[in-house]
């Protein structure tokens, strides 16, 4: 081996060194950029499913809040019509009461001092009226 052919294949030597250290330097820096990349990917990728499941349950919470209304309005609804033919039944069963068993009927009247009542008490075939005329005592 000469001198050139040795100085030659030193050089070779170092440049092969000094690509292979580039190299080896822009591949750890691709790694790290791509680590970083990854990191950043996977947070997006967890703030995008924590959104759709924040969606996902106000639409639900909306669903089960609709449904109650719906509900509370048909049982309001059914309570109403239970109420008013309650309210019937009772009118016919006051009416039916009054009339097989008696009822009182009457009005009055307030006039200066005095207290003027009428009064009608029926009992099946028997009646009975009452008028009455009382003084009230009015402080002076």
């Amino acid at each position: 081996m000469t001198k050139d052919s040795a100085a030659v294949a030193l050089q070779a030597w170092w440049r092969g060194t000094l690509v292979r250290r580039t190299l080896l330097h822009a591949a750890l820096r691709a790694w790290i950029i791509q680590s970083w990349w990854r990191l950043i990917l996977s947070k997006m990728i967890t703030q995008r499913l924590r959104m759709e499941l924040e969606i996902y349950t106000w639409k639900e919470w909306a669903a089960v809040k609709l449904q109650s209304w719906v509900r509370m309005w048909r049982i309001r609804q059914r309570y109403c019509r239970l109420l008013n033919a309650v309210r019937i039944i009772q009118v016919y069963w006051r009416w039916h009461n009054c009339h097989s068993r008696g009822f009182i009927q009457g009005n009055y009247e307030i006039k200066e001092n005095r207290l003027s009542i009428q009064l009608q008490i029926s009992l099946g075939a028997q009646a009975c009226k009452v008028q009455q005329c009382v003084a009230l005592p009015i402080k002076e």
